[in-house]
């Protein structure tokens, strides 16, 4: 009878150890697979009114507020910012004088006691409208300070203000990340899009700081400012239907206030890595453009040699990230081309073993929303990426979640990236829910034009699509699927293995639930970035072959 007890808890034990398996992407390609839009859930949310108490102005005078943590190149520099002095915004406002108010850093390794001190620079933005009835806005004064000889993976006691107007925040703290190193890695990183700022939105940050991440990767549509007049009032999902006579897209930039305030308690102590969006695009009448992303953020772009905030890259530990700009140049005669490929030429995978890039528009979607919107992107630049092979791409720009197999040009291809598109933050457009292989939601070539960038539709030459626009039938390439909003969290294991985690918001209070795992592995002797891999869809493998598997980790 101990023997037959025995034995049935043996069984039980092997049962649960099964159970908990998390899937690998050794044991792809993957059967594609939807999870359809619960029609018990709401498609959206309203945003949030500005005399919301995460949204509202609480300091006076010039105490800082809307404090941001930004990585450098290296872990021995950091970049914080944020914002002295109200904003102006009516038919009438003037600038404010920067070099009113200081931009200083105290800063040591224990607290209480600051033993450092940097000083760094301040500038205003104001976007304007000439037309009748439009108001104009102008900033409060904008400080960054990049301070300097940092050492890794210690903490940092921080205040940030002008210590002449006894006007400092309250005392903060960061993490330093550790040196690249192959075995070396930030503990945890959230990947979040088009985030907004509803209910929904809400939900996303609150869960996201449940999961305790070490960094945050923002791809892009941040505040949704221009889904607004200038005049404020209520926010619309669709711009040019609520707004049909507006003289130019107009953007109402107190949100970008109301944003920073609102996510000031998670990046005034974790680094948040921003890359712009379509939103963030909101054009002037002088024909200026991106001048609240530009002028909020403080970006590694000088340190990367970018001339431009709207692309650059930087290292966490062992990972080189390349954030790119779908809403510039990005043609093979463009600067940023010609940025990318010196950049990915010094990156060391003895050092930083991980590629990850991140932009905001995805290359690979299959829901009718920007179906092919980038395809022009796409056919210029994803050769380079293939050929140094990048591991992971993020994504945002369509409302819900979908991972893909590994692909290259439409191709199921073993040492082709991993696509990511998270751009389910929480936003007022709300989730989107059909898909272009759906009977009748197949877009037209002439929908989704993009608002930077040429047209470049095609039907699909090979494949169950060949010859068609659409398939009719979710994509080979697309392995995972779900309208819900949500967040996702990378953790890098080894140099070899990646736990990705994506969570919906609708389990916020469900113990250790998700809504995709898996881990992403690395073959770097299979996929070497000298080797050339011939275009064949791979085999399944089996994982009791495969590099060894980290045991499923605990959240």
């Amino acid at each position: 009878m101990k023997k037959i007890c025995t034995t049935l808890w043996l069984q039980f034990f092997v049962v649960i150890i099964v159970a908990k398996r998390i899937p690998t992407t050794l044991d792809g390609p993957f059967k594609p697979l939807t999870h359809r839009f619960d029609p018990l859930l709401h498609k959206g949310s309203d945003d949030l009114p500005m005399d919301h108490p995460r949204l509202k102005r609480n300091v006076i005078s010039f105490f800082p507020e809307q404090i941001a943590l930004a990585l450098s190149t290296t872990s021995s520099l950091m970049w914080i910012s944020w914002i002295t002095g109200e904003a102006q915004i009516g038919l009438n406002v003037t600038p404010h004088d920067p070099k009113t108010v200081a931009s200083e850093v105290w800063y040591g390794k224990e607290s209480g006691k600051y033993t450092m001190k940097q000083n760094g620079v301040s500038v205003v933005y104001s976007q304007l409208y000439p037309f009748e009835g439009l108001w104009n806005y102008t900033s409060g004064i904008i400080h960054h300070v990049k301070i300097d000889g940092l050492e890794p993976e210690t903490k940092y006691y921080y205040k940030c203000g002008d210590s002449s107007l006894v006007a400092m925040s309250d005392e903060l703290a960061f993490e330093t990340f550790p040196l690249p190193a192959p075995n070396k890695y930030p503990r945890r990183i959230a990947v979040v899009g088009d985030l907004g700022l509803t209910s929904n939105t809400t939900t996303t940050i609150d869960h996201l700081i449940m999961n305790d991440p070490s960094m945050i990767l923002m791809v892009g549509d941040l505040t949704y400012a221009n889904q607004y007049l200038t005049t404020g009032g209520k926010g619309a999902s669709c711009y040019s239907c609520q707004f049909p006579d507006a003289p130019i897209r107009e953007t109402f930039q107190p949100r970008w206030d109301g944003w920073g305030r609102f996510m000031e308690p998670l990046i005034s102590r974790v680094p948040m890595m921003v890359i712009e969006g379509n939103h963030e695009i909101e054009p002037q009448a002088a024909g200026l453009i991106f001048q609240s992303y530009l002028t909020r953020y403080s970006v590694p772009s000088k340190e990367s040699g970018s001339n431009s905030n709207l692309y650059y890259s930087f290292n966490a530990g062992g990972i080189h990230f390349i954030m790119l700009g779908a809403y510039v140049d990005y043609n093979q005669t463009s600067a940023q081309y010609s940025w990318l490929q010196h950049d990915l030429e010094k990156v060391d995978r003895g050092v930083t073993p991980w590629l990850v890039a991140a932009w905001h528009s995805p290359w690979y979607n299959s829901y009718s929303s920007h179906y092919q919107e980038f395809e022009c992107m796409r056919q210029e630049m994803e050769e380079m990426l293939y050929t140094y092979r990048v591991d992971i791409v993020f994504s945002g720009h369509v409302h819900a979640y979908e991972r893909m197999n590994r692909v290259y040009n439409y191709t199921l291809d073993p040492c082709g990236p991993v696509y990511i598109t998270v751009g389910d933050g929480g936003n007022i457009e709300k989730v989107d829910a059909d898909h272009a292989d759906d009977p009748g939601k197949c877009p037209s070539p002439g929908d989704n034009i993009p608002e930077f960038g040429g047209v470049c539709h095609m039907n699909f030459s090979s494949g169950p699509a060949k010859g068609k626009f659409c398939w009719d039938r979710q994509p080979e390439w697309s392995a995972y699927r779900e309208s819900s909003f949500g967040h996702g969290i990378l953790e890098m294991v080894n140099s070899t293995h990646a736990l990705w985690t994506w969570h919906r918001n609708q389990d916020i209070y469900r113990e250790n639930s998700h809504g995709d795992q898996l881990y992403i592995v690395r073959q770097p002797h299979t996929c070497s970035v000298d080797s050339k891999v011939p275009f064949h869809l791979p085999q399944r493998q089996d994982s009791r072959l495969s590099p060894s598997i980290p045991v499923a980790l605990e959240h």
